[in-house]
This record gives structure tokens, sequence and C-alpha cells, in this order.
């Protein structure tokens, strides 16, 4: 996807006719990005960094590029509120993404107005054509006349009288969304004020994740990942935590296989499905949604030196194709293709379900889901997740644990899943999850359920559930 856009974008200029190379490659990179976002649903994080090395944009420029793109996608709905504030008559959609682009510059970075404004123009100019050059001029002069906690003030909604709203605007997630994590968080323990709390979230979700790596035990050593800038994790014995950006793939444990890139979180799932108590053997251990394959392959890790066989089945064959690329290095591991809810194998000790979701749980890492998920999204996935789940059940024997996880917090599709399935149930058992997790000090007396969360835990905010076969 990354290639084919620009390739497509450019043979539109042509046909316009339009002048070209009047623009940095970062400003235009960010560009090419947020036009692949709005046209092709394209992932931030999956179309940025190869633009970047394909056209040879590095260092300052290449963090430029990630700053800009990044943070314009992640406060876009604040900004076209500002933007249709001053062009109420309407925007064309390449147009709105430069004018997005100029505002993070003005509002968000510590770009020079008079930079953040000329660089624009002569963006618009080159990808769009030079009629909207003086548009773009005259509207980010007028967002320049204010900051952006002033514009806030200006299109959002008093806090006194709408408290949602207003942290909705102030700190850019769909108002759906801030209360989908709002019931999440009062249905856990909370300390203080529950606004503050939720404030917190929010800015949680705004600030770029750390970049976490995971070295896969037996195969490779934290000591291997102790990059310039790299610390320990705060909570799997696996994780590293890098400082100071560079590239994972220049590390050689990651670019052979034997470390991955893995939020502290999910390498924190895959520890709690490992470590639960059985009753019985422990042999065969099946991850039923296994792709893109992180968790399959710190599970089949943690498999190895217990002499358990992983079955790791992923519906998509693309995406079966990135567990095997993940697990490459590990013994004794099966990768199947099959739809998990109809899976036919013999009954299993060990059973993950990281199931699909809303991805609600990771807007710090991926900018663009706050605003392409809708509140109609989740009925379909809920009714997909408690099918995956039911199906786990019975993929158990006697005696075995399922683990159920989800990238999301919200109620629908973490407790509210299990507790349908549990319903009318005599056969499985609730279990305490967080008696899997005691290296979380904060999550104990919490249970049943574990919720993590970004402004408490500095992971993505991953919800587990551990389910045991009577």
């Amino acid at each position: 996807m990354a290639c084919a856009y620009p390739t497509v974008h450019a043979l539109a200029e042509q046909r316009r006719g339009a002048p070209r190379g009047r623009v940095d490659p970062a400003r235009r990179a960010a560009y090419d990005v947020l036009r692949a976002v709005d046209e092709d649903d394209a992932y931030v994080n999956l179309v940025l960094p190869p633009l970047l090395r394909d056209r040879g944009i590095a260092g300052r420029d290449a963090a430029f590029a990630t700053e800009l793109t990044h943070g314009t996608v992640r406060r876009s709905g604040t900004y076209d509120l500002i933007l249709d504030h001053l062009a109420p008559k309407g925007i064309d959609a390449p147009v709105r993404d430069v004018l997005r682009l100029g505002t993070h510059q003005l509002l968000g970075m510590r770009v020079p107005s008079h930079a953040a404004i000329s660089t624009s123009v002569d963006l618009v100019r080159t990808a769009v054509g030079h009629r909207p050059a003086g548009f773009v001029n005259a509207v980010l002069r007028k967002v320049d006349r204010l900051d952006e906690a002033a514009w806030v003030d200006r299109v959002a909604p008093p806090a006194e009288q709408d408290p949602i709203g207003r942290l909705s605007v102030e700190h850019a997630h769909p108002r759906w969304v801030v209360e989908a994590l709002r019931d999440a968080l009062a249905a856990g323990p909370t300390d203080g004020d529950a606004l503050d709390d939720l404030a917190a979230l929010l800015s949680a979700d705004n600030e770029p994740p750390r970049v976490t790596l995971v070295a896969r035990p037996g195969l490779a050593d934290v000591g291997e990942l102790g990059v310039a800038g790299a610390e320990p994790g705060h909570w799997s014995p696996y994780a590293v935590r890098l400082t100071e950006g560079g590239d994972p793939a220049a590390i050689d444990a990651v670019r052979d296989g034997r470390a991955g890139v893995q939020d502290e979180g999910s390498q924190l799932v895959a520890l709690a499905a490992t470590s639960a108590a059985l009753d019985g053997p422990d042999a065969r251990w099946l991850d039923l949604c296994a792709g893109p394959g992180g968790k399959a392959a710190l599970t089949a890790a943690l498999a190895a030196p217990r002499g358990a066989h992983l079955v790791a089945n992923e519906v998509a064959p693309h995406r079966a194709r990135l567990v095997a690329a993940a697990v490459r290095r590990l013994p004794d591991v099966e990768v199947v293709t099959h739809d998990g809810r109809t899976l036919e194998l013999p009954p299993f000790d060990r059973v993950l379900v990281d199931a699909p979701c809303t991805g609600l749980g990771a807007l710090r890492r991926r900018p663009e889901a706050r605003w392409r998920r809708r509140p109609e999204d989740v009925g379909e996935l809920v009714r997909l997740q408690r099918a995956l789940l039911v199906r786990a059940v019975e993929l158990t024997r006697p005696g075995g644990v399922v683990t159920y996880a989800t990238c999301s917090p919200h109620l629908a599709e973490t407790r509210g899943v299990v507790e349908d399935v549990l319903a009318g149930r005599e056969d499985v058992t609730l279990l305490d999850a967080t008696a899997a997790l005691p290296q979380v000090p904060d999550l104990a007396g919490t249970g049943p359920y574990v919720q993590l969360w970004p402004h408490r835990h500095g992971t993505d905010a991953m919800f587990v559930a551990q389910l045991r076969r009577r």
C-alpha cells in the first residue's frame, strides 16, 4: 500500500500539470500518508515507515515527518472543528489535509508561524494546484491568531455545562469513545476525581508511546537489546523500552526473529495465559486468533522449555504468514488457517483468545483508529468475540484454562462478552486473572478481571479474563 499510493498520486499530479519538487520531503511524506489514510483506509504505522525508507528520509527529517503525521492524524477531529469554524462553506479533502498539517505545526509543534504557513502554501500548490493557495494562506493566518487552548475555548462546550464534550474536543477523541472510556474506568477501582482520571487517560492516549521490545526467552536475552537509551520494562521480565527512538530493525536480535517489537501490555497477556494454574496435563496450547503473531511468538517461547506444543490459528491467510514469520525460530509450533469459530481440533490444555476488537486500548499507536471506528462497530464485534470465546471453551479440556483478551477496555467487548458466555453455563468457572500477574501490584484485589491502562501502567489498555473448564 505504501508504494502504490504515491504512484497513483503522482499520476494525478501530472494530469493536473501541478508544479513539483518545491516542498521538503518530510512534509510531502506526511501529506501523502494523510491522503492514504483518507482515501485507502491505510494505517499510519504501516504506511509511513516504508515510505520514509523508500524516499531516503532519515534522522531529524524522519522524526519531524513522524511527529507531523501522527500528531496531525491524532488531533484531526479538533483541528477540523477549528477549520470548519473558519471556513464554514466547506473544504475539499486534499486541501483539508494540507490545512490539518499546517494547523498542527502552528498549534501542536514548535514550528515558526512563517515556516508553517509558507510551507503549507507550497505544499498545496505542489500537491493540489495553484487555486487553493490563497485560501490556505488566509485560513492558516487566522489559525495563528490564537493558541490551541484559546481555540478549544472557542469551539468546545464549557466544561461546567458539558464536561464530556469539553474533554472530547480538548483531547481530540470522539465523544462516544470518551463516554466508553469513562464507563470502563468507573467499572474498576478509582482514586480521586473521576473526570481527572478520565482526562489523564485521554492525555496519555495522545502521548507517542515508547517503543518496547520483547526478548523471546530461549532465543534472546534482554541484555542483547540494551542499546543506547534503553531501560527494562516495568512489568515483563522480557521487556526493554527504548528511550531515544531509533529503528528496532537495526538490532540483530529483532532482525533475525529472536526478539520483536511488542507493547508490554501484550507481553503481560501472554504471561497470564501461560501462568494460570491448571488441573492436569499442560502439553497442548492453542492461540485461537494468532495474527499478526507477537503473542504467539512469546507464548511459543514460553512453551518450549515446558515441552508444550502450540497451535497458532489465524483466519486470514496473509496474517497467518505473518504468524509463521514471527514463530519461525521457535520449535514445536504449528500454524493453521481457519475460522476460529468453527475450528475442529482435539481439546487443549490452554487456549488464548486475543479477540478482534475496536482497538480503543491502543489509540496511542494507532492514531487513525479513534476517527475510523463507529459506535455501531461494537455490536458486530461483540457477536464475533462471543462466538470465539464459546468455541474456545469448547476446545478446552476439563481442567484447562481459557484466557480471553482484548485491546479494548469497552465494557461490551470485555466483561460483557465474558458474562454473556458464562450465563447459563455450569461447565465454566471464572478465575481471578489478577493472580496470574502478581508482578503488577496495583492489580491485587481488583479481580476477577485485569484491566491495564496507559496512564496507570504505561501499556495499551489490555483486558484479560480467565475461565476454567470444569
